[in-house]
């Protein structure tokens, strides 16, 4: 009797311990995504991404584990400070399991140190620079949908073997916009080509004439512009106004997505040479998904939406596997797991954090060329994603476990 007792406890006490490990710690998933909603990349990202992170939780079915997960959202307004105390009070006081989407290099780069301090996941989507899988990397920090590098063999590597072999920079004046002109001045330079100047401008400026003025005496084949957003279009939009292009100077637009450029319009931005992740009128998958997001959104998603959606349904993949929402477990099935979904086909991940996946040459249609509503792109190349992206290997990143 008493050994039957002793066996049918024991028996209880395993059970309980496996219940608990196939669970989520807390009695819920719950993913934040941190961005600008309010500024010069509210386009770029924003609310939207808020909405690709739902739909990937509603086509996951709502739960994971048999438990409900929670998204939350916040405007960090490209300050640093303000995305640190979100991030610390989402992790400290409202059991937030992983922050995601992270628009502007600066931002990401304070939230992942802190998700690395606290053993907390981020999967950054909108923010751009290297630093993030190199020396910057965190064995619980991910960078998803596109970085400097890509960028820069994508829309660089083009205009260099086009003939634009000399270059000025009109760079953003914080983390992203160094990265990006430091990565494409170095493509630049290994393909034979100079950089004969830049000038660096703040975040969100109005008026660009004082940087585009010397950037035109320059004399330079290509302009590259190392900002994103609305910095972008209004510095597009008054180039033309100096006459650039029509002087032979040739604009490079080194971050510049689909919402950019239908704020911008074809007639504006047509010619353009772009690089993202995705395109939604490439195909027949692609397209599906992206009238489902016009329905939510009244706008066709960029590679930022597209990404977010991808790195929320692959979070919640690796929950699954993982059979719990334990940091270490979840990281390590991220890490291993394939990338196989609308944005990310056959994408790795390395072990810095990079996920590895193809790019796209992209250029602005003529008006007469669209054939309906945001049709804006005819794809010029697909870019493998092991050329687009730097060697995991020779990254940078130094994880200590």
């Amino acid at each position: 009797m008493r050994k039957n007792l002793i066996a049918s406890v024991a028996f209880l006490l395993a059970s309980s311990t496996a219940v608990l490990a196939q669970s989520a710690t807390d009695g819920k998933v719950k993913i934040g995504i941190l961005n600008d909603q309010s500024g010069v990349y509210a386009d770029f990202g924003g609310k939207s991404s808020v909405e690709a992170a739902q739909m990937a939780v509603e086509d996951f079915g709502g739960k994971v584990l048999d438990v409900p997960v929670e998204i939350v959202n916040a405007d960090h307004q490209n300050k640093a400070d303000i995305a640190s105390n979100i991030a610390r009070q989402w992790y400290d006081t409202e059991q937030v399991d992983a922050i995601m989407e992270l628009t502007t290099s600066s931002v990401a780069l304070a939230v992942q140190a802190i998700g690395k301090e606290k053993k907390k996941i981020d999967i950054v989507t909108g923010a751009a620079t290297t630093d993030l899988t190199g020396k910057a990397c965190s064995p619980y920090g991910f960078h998803w949908a596109y970085d400097t590098h890509a960028l820069a063999v994508g829309t660089g590597g083009a205009l260099v073997k086009q003939g634009g072999d000399s270059w000025f920079f009109l760079t953003a004046d914080y983390a992203f916009g160094y990265s990006l002109e430091q990565q494409t001045s170095d493509y630049v330079k290994s393909s034979g080509g100079t950089v004969v100047g830049a000038v660096r401008h703040p975040l969100s400026s109005q008026d660009f004439s004082s940087f585009l003025l010397q950037a035109q005496s320059s004399g330079a084949k290509v302009i590259g512009l190392a900002n994103a957003g609305l910095d972008t279009s209004n510095a597009i939009k008054q180039a033309a106004e100096f006459g650039i292009t029509q002087g032979g100077q040739h604009l490079a637009a080194l971050l510049f997505t689909l919402a950019e450029v239908h704020g911008l319009g074809l007639e504006a931005a047509q010619g353009l040479t772009l690089t993202e992740g995705y395109y939604w009128n490439r195909d027949d998958e692609s397209r599906a998904f992206a009238k489902k997001f016009f329905t939510r959104t009244g706008k066709m998603p960029n590679m930022v939406h597209t990404g977010t959606y991808s790195a929320v349904t692959q979070y919640l993949k690796a929950v699954q596997k993982a059979g719990t929402d334990e940091t270490e477990a979840v990281a390590k099935q991220l890490h291993e797991m394939p990338v196989d979904d609308v944005f990310g086909r056959g994408g790795t991940v390395g072990a810095n954090g990079r996920m590895i996946h193809d790019m796209y040459l992209l250029q602005v249609k003529k008006p007469s060329e669209s054939k309906e509503p945001w049709d804006y792109f005819n794809v010029l190349a697909t870019i493998p994603g092991k050329e687009a992206y730097i060697d995991p290997a020779k990254s940078g990143c130094n994880l200590v476990k």
